[in-house]
């Protein structure tokens, strides 16, 4: 009987230990924002897969514009060519260096947050055994939707693989560009 309970008891701290790892791996990521460390960043991050998922992205706003806007959108050639543009932009931007600068100063029209004003977990899943979802606030942003991160299970390490922006808050970044 004694050993049974040892065995449960092991396997419910292997459990635990699992549940908060990207957890761990998300508070490791603030930390190395905040100290501007990005060596850590480098290693939290799969930044070939995060730029992936970020032209995705632009990519859908440039061929799916709003409907007051599909009149004014570009023809197919000028299309490939901003999303050309856009993913050489991209690709030099989005690196651990990068990150920290735009984080380390802050943009026109949004105000830096202060420390107790943190980006927090507003909520946080498993979308499976190797795939956890954090959806956090903006904080000083004035931006109500949050942002989500997507983190994934490689080689025995958490690292975040995509990040989805609030349309709001490209908006004021694109508005300062």
């Amino acid at each position: 009987m004694v050993g049974r309970k040892r065995v449960i008891a092991a396997a419910a701290a292997v459990a635990a230990a699992y549940a908060l790892y990207p957890c761990v791996t998300l508070y490791r990521l603030g930390q190395a924002i905040r100290q501007g460390d990005a060596a850590t960043l480098e290693a939290l991050v799969d930044w070939d897969q995060l730029r992936e998922g970020i032209k995705e992205d632009i990519c859908d706003q440039i061929m799916e514009p709003p409907a007051q806007e599909a009149a004014d959108s570009l023809p197919p050639f000028g299309a490939s060519f901003v999303r050309g543009i856009a993913a050489t932009a991209i690709d030099s931007a989005v690196t651990p260096r990068g990150l920290l600068s735009v984080t380390q100063r802050p943009m026109e029209g949004l105000a830096r947050p202060h420390k107790e004003k943190q980006p927090r977990i507003v909520w946080a899943f498993f979308d499976g055994p190797m795939r956890f979802h954090a959806d956090l606030t903006a904080p000083g942003t004035g931006v109500r939707t949050p942002i989500r991160i997507q983190l994934e299970l490689q080689d025995g390490f958490w690292k975040v693989t995509r990040v989805w922006l609030p349309p709001e808050l490209l908006e004021k970044a694109n508005a300062r560009t």
